[in-house]
C-alpha cells in the first residue's frame, strides 16, 4: 500500500496525537480531483468523533484511548458510495486515511 503524507494543524480539540500522517493512493486521487477533502474528518478522528460506528466499536475505542494498547478505528460517509476508514496504530506513530476497498 503507497501512502502520501498528509499534514494537519496542531488544535486543542486532539484527544491524542496521530502520529505521521498518510494517505492510501485511492484516497490521494480522490483528493486530487476535488472529490475528497479528508482534513474534517482527520480532526473528527483525532478529538474522539469515531463517525459511523456501532456502539460496541465506539467503546471498544474509547477503552482504546484510555489504556494506549489498541488501534483507534473510525468510519465516515463521505457520500452515497463513499465511505473514508482512519486507523491510527495503537503505538499511535502513523494514522493511515484509505478506502474500505484498499484494506
Amino acid at each position: 500500500m503507497a501512502a502520501q503524507a498528509l499534514s494537519i494543524s496542531q488544535t486543542p480539540s486532539l484527544r491524542f496525537s496521530p502520529g505521521q500522517v498518510v494517505m492510501t493512493c485511492g484516497v490521494d486521487d480522490l483528493l486530487q480531483q476535488g472529490q475528497l477533502n479528508p482534513t474534517p474528518y482527520l480532526r473528527r478522528h483525532l478529538g474522539g468523533d469515531w463517525g459511523d460506528l456501532d456502539d460496541s466499536d465506539r467503546r471498544q475505542n474509547d477503552a482504546a484511548l484510555k489504556s494506549g494498547e489498541d488501534r483507534l478505528f473510525s468510519s465516515y460517509q463521505v457520500a452515497p458510495g463513499l465511505k473514508l476508514w482512519i486507523i491510527t496504530e495503537w503505538d499511535r506513530s502513523v494514522t493511515t486515511l484509505l478506502l474500505p476497498s484498499e484494506y
